[in-house]
């Protein structure tokens, strides 16, 4: 073991990087805790066994069997390879040079592992690629998916292949300068065995190859790293909480409004003792809480710690009826406008805001100066969207990291009906009929029964 002037400049390259993603974790922290809190403790077995199945398991991927596969590869490589990085930064640290090698035929198996996983993750890569760009899936398309999201999913895709790139380049050039030299190399190498051939003879040289693939694996992975808070591929991290904390009540269940409880049970029951308004430390007492939902800081926090999980794959519109009929609502968009929404209000990402991306911007410059009125609903999402949703739930179990559209587009109704008054005229209808019949049709309880009645004499006639 030893240090020289390599191991302190990796070490500042590290704090750097590291530290610069924890600041851009503390800020999207901030973003998800503005919203209205909701008490996710207990169900703690419940929860981790659904977050091993949907999260680690990748369960609801396996619905569409080819890309399910390709992102296995890349899933099970990004862990697998992550394991090097370890390594890495102990090389990096101290001085050492391949120190997980004291492993033995442990660590022949995992970089053998780590070089089929390289290799197949470029070519699923590729793949992804043509699926992308070439052979464009229907989802991959939308109103909502403009010049960003496309950008963003190939510069992924492009960093990946770099990534791997580097590796077979510290590898091959580490394993030639060993053969030349008639030196055991630690480890197997399946594929870089391969490819020595490419590389010239030179010990120094190799030697400088070997030092820049590996400086070009881990700065990679650092600037890759701060790159995910900027991009939909931070779902890598989010989708494990996200999963974690989401709801574990009947899907589709909705939640009831406490003020509206206490007054329809002290309706029905005159005894009913309704709690007293909650008071600030002064003594005044707390402004109530608005119905529903009008911007991002009206969602429950978990509502927008999905706007920070989605993939962006569009698997929820492909399955929403309403879209597929060709109406406005896009179960995505709902998602992704919730994220550029607080983005715009809170902390904007560090690289690049997809809701100001130039031309294909969605709002205009003076929409954007004014960020107080500018709200999700209206601003973002329209009353059209929203009404277009049967409540399926479609969206929701198609998810592969439980993200749950419907919760915020209930929120949002609950907001044009019980603060605006403005749903459509057939549900305002619905509403005096329920209100003056007991019932969503417009017959008297009375006659209620008048058809058993048709029905009886029309029998015995």
């Amino acid at each position: 073991m030893h240090f020289s002037i390599q191991n302190i400049i990796f070490l500042l390259v590290a704090l750097a990087g590291f530290g610069l993603f924890a600041w851009q974790a503390s800020r999207i922290r901030a973003n998800v805790l503005t919203g209205r809190d909701r008490d996710m403790s207990g169900h703690v077995n419940e929860r981790l066994w659904k977050t091993l199945l949907v999260a680690f398991g990748q369960q609801k991927m396996f619905k569409r069997l080819t890309p399910a596969f390709l992102h296995l590869i890349v899933y099970v490589g990004f862990i697998v390879i992550n394991i090097e990085v370890i390594e890495i930064m102990v090389d990096g640290l101290f001085g050492t040079h391949r120190f997980l090698q004291f492993a033995g035929p442990a660590y022949s198996a995992l970089t053998g592992t780590n070089e089929i996983l390289g290799a197949l993750v470029i070519v699923a890569v590729t793949a992804f690629w043509w699926r992308r760009n070439a052979n464009v899936v229907k989802r991959f398309t939308g109103p909502e998916m403009r010049a960003w999201p496309k950008m963003d999913g190939n510069i992924i895709l492009y960093v990946e292949v770099v990534l791997m790139v580097a590796l077979f380049l510290m590898n091959t050039a580490d394993l030639k300068a060993h053969q030349l030299q008639n030196l055991t190399m630690p480890g197997a190498f399946p594929v870089s065995q391969f490819l020595t051939g490419l590389l010239p003879d030179s010990i120094p040289t190799l030697h400088a190859l070997e030092r820049v693939g590996w400086w070009a694996h881990i700065v990679g992975i650092l600037l890759f790293l701060n790159y995910l808070p900027s991009s939909k591929h931070f779902h890598i991290i989010m989708a494990f909480p996200n999963v974690y904390f989401s709801r574990l009540i009947p899907q589709g269940q909705f939640s009831n409004v406490e003020s509206i409880t206490h007054e329809v049970r002290a309706m029905m029951d005159p005894s009913y003792p309704v709690p007293a308004p909650a008071t600030n430390p002064d003594g005044s007492v707390v402004a109530p809480t608005p119905f529903g939902a009008k911007d991002v800081n009206d969602l429950a926090w978990t509502n927008l710690l999905n706007a920070y999980s989605c993939t962006e794959c569009g698997r929820c519109t492909s399955v929403c009826p309403a879209n597929i009929t060709g109406k406005l609502l896009s179960p995505r968009k709902i998602i992704m406008d919730t994220r550029d929404r607080m983005e715009e209000k809170y902390n904007a990402p560090l690289i690049f805001s997809p809701a100001l991306y130039g031309a294909a911007a969605k709002h205009d410059p003076q929409e954007q100066l004014d960020k107080e009125n500018h709200t999700l609903l209206r601003g973002y999402v329209t009353p059209e969207e929203l009404w277009a949703c049967t409540t399926c739930n479609a969206c929701v179990e198609a998810c592969p990291v439980n993200i749950n559209p419907l919760e915020s587009i209930i929120e949002m109704r609950r907001f044009l009906v019980l603060e605006e008054s403005a749903a459509p005229n057939a549900l305002n209808a619905m509403f005096s009929n329920i209100e003056n019949n007991g019932a969503p049709w417009a017959f008297s309880p009375s006659d209620r029964f008048n058809w058993a009645d048709d029905l009886f004499v029309a029998e015995k006639a």
